[in-house]
């Protein structure tokens, strides 16, 4: 084992360095006809069409983790797994920071989950806030490695493209601050959105860097938010030990198989061709926000939506939920009092955003 993975290995609470954790029926390499050691039902549910549910889930379906590893060019034993990206974030939090000692940086305004697992674990939360330019809200590294050695971070979260700012990172950047944080802390980067930002992965950095790790989804640009299928891809050894300290059975059946058939190649090239009408939407709908009355900035953004600042923002969100139109409310989050953030959607969807903050304006 190198040096590299030892260090990482070291930043694992020390009370779970040696966790065997829980010893599932399906973890067992056993093969047989008559399935009778998990306490499962002998008959399917009547609701039930091919009785496939009637038995526990593999814990890391093999044909799923395969089709991930191809799809994030990757190798299988690096990824875990789960339940959405949040439960990696939860479980990364869990297995890593000792309760009062260990620290969770973050970037806000940025994904609240962040936040939200580190008070649940009683970790230090560390906030490094977007600086607001004439380049977008980006994300002040300098500040975050100094804040992350000063203060104790053992986890560093970097949101790229960031939610809801839509600023992205450099891997070049990525990778300074894993050089600074070796030995101290482990840098996450969440792709939840790299799809729309038409760069390399942070994967990429993985074989130089072994304090670094990655969060990928199938919600966003696969369409698939409702089957919960996140990955963290980070060092084998790593994962190895998460997955000790992961509940059982996190991938339903019917969840991995639909995964599975998304990653199919025409599944796949049905999938780009979403991405490329959503970028291009993207820049559409930028601009013409940009053009109306009562929008203050509309920020460049790397993933599928836009932050938008309104000289009234109540009435914007008012106006657009009277036309049938949900949008994301901003305001409570720190910097952006007057911001809503507008998911891209259809061609048709985006132009009922825009014919409704148009009439609004019109009538006033």
């Amino acid at each position: 084992m190198s040096a590299a993975i030892d260090d990482v290995l070291a930043l694992v609470r020390p009370d779970l360095q040696a966790f065997a954790g829980y010893s599932s029926a399906r973890s067992a390499a056993v093969q047989g006809e008559v399935w009778l050691n998990a306490n499962e039902s002998a008959w399917a549910n009547p609701a039930d069409a091919d009785g496939s549910s009637r038995r526990y889930p593999e814990p890391q379906p093999l044909a799923l983790r395969e089709g991930l590893a191809a799809l994030y060019g990757v190798q299988p034993q690096q990824l875990l797994v789960g339940r959405g990206s949040d439960e990696a974030i939860d479980l990364l939090v869990r297995a890593l920071c000792v309760p009062g000692r260990d620290g969770v940086l973050v970037t806000p305004p940025v994904f609240g989950m962040y936040a939200v697992c580190a008070r649940l674990q009683g970790a230090p939360l560390i906030e490094v806030p977007l600086v607001d330019g004439e380049d977008g809200l980006r994300t002040d590294l300098d500040a975050v490695i100094d804040a992350a050695k000063a203060q104790g971070a053992k986890l560093v979260f970097l949101c790229a493209p960031s939610n809801p700012a839509g600023s992205d990172i450099a891997l070049d950047e990525v990778e300074r601050v894993a050089v600074a944080l070796r030995g101290q802390a482990l840098v996450v980067v969440d792709e939840a959105y790299v799809e729309y930002a038409q760069r390399p992965s942070a994967t990429t950095l993985l074989v130089a860097h072994a304090n670094l790790a990655v969060l990928r989804t199938l919600s966003k640009a696969h369409a698939l938010a409702a089957a919960r299928i996140g990955t963290l891809i980070a060092a084998p050894e790593l994962i190895a030990l998460l997955r000790r300290c992961q509940a059982p059975y996190p991938v339903p059946t019917p969840c991995a198989e639909l995964a599975v058939q998304a990653l199919q190649p025409a599944a796949l090239a049905r999938t780009a061709e979403r991405v490329t009408t959503v970028i291009a939407e993207r820049e559409r709908l930028r601009a013409a926000l940009a053009g109306l009355p009562g929008v203050c900035r509309v920020y460049a953004s790397a993933g599928n939506y836009l932050l938008v600042r309104f000289s009234d923002a109540q009435a914007a969100f008012d106006t657009l939920l009277a036309a049938g139109v949900v949008v994301r409310d901003q305001r409570a989050a720190p910097q952006l009092g007057d911001a809503l953030r507008i998911s891209i959607g259809s061609p048709e969807e985006n132009d009922r955003v825009l014919a409704a903050l148009s009439a609004r304006r019109a009538a006033a």
